[in-house]
């Protein structure tokens, strides 16, 4: 498991209540705690008496397992936020190529000092599709490598970056056409 995850304090915070609500449920309903409670309704002489300290262990119990179910479901979601599932492992294999070209940094290639960093940037490119291929995706993740906050994070950044430049480079076309009609 990525051990980057469980620095953040929210989740530390988070997984610390989840164990201890789980180690107060398991102490609570043990098989032997419940077989002692069940042992003492058995000497009970009223059957009204008995009756009430039955529904009341069942009650217990249901609510026992209700908190039970949670506390998997927590952890289970907790899981799933830091693991990446195998039809999405084929989904990223299959578009992220096509994403990296619609923003137009997987293929071009410059001269001088900015076709440099052209040429850098279309590497690290290259470098992030292999690291997405599905074979890569499911040993790293086996060895608890957090794809979506290594890759996701940067690379949602990245988009951004590129839309915003998108949108400069419109706004400054946009801009001079309309000093050129002025003149």
């Amino acid at each position: 498991m990525d051990t980057s995850v469980f620095q953040d304090p929210v989740v530390m915070q988070g997984l610390a209540n989840m164990a201890v609500s789980l180690s107060t449920l398991a102490a609570k309903g043990t098989a032997s705690a419940v077989a002692t409670r069940v042992a003492s309704i058995k000497e009970m002489k009223s059957t009204e008496a008995v009756r009430n300290a039955y529904e009341e262990l069942i009650s217990e119990l249901l609510d026992e397992r209700a908190e039970a179910i949670r506390i998997a479901q927590a952890y289970k979601d907790e899981l799933d936020r830091v693991q990446i599932s195998d039809e999405d492992i084929k989904s990223l294999n299959s578009t992220i190529g096509r994403l990296l070209d619609a923003f137009g940094l997987s293929s071009e290639v410059g001269e001088g000092e900015n076709g440099q960093q052209l040429d850098s940037q279309r590497l690290a490119i290259n470098a992030l599709k292999q690291l997405i291929s599905a074979d890569t995706l499911r040993t790293m993740q086996l060895l608890g490598f957090n794809f979506k906050a290594a890759i996701g994070q940067p690379l949602t950044e990245l988009c951004a970056a590129r839309i915003r430049q998108l949108g400069d480079t419109k706004a400054t076309v946009g801009g001079n056409r309309g000093k050129n009609r002025g003149k």
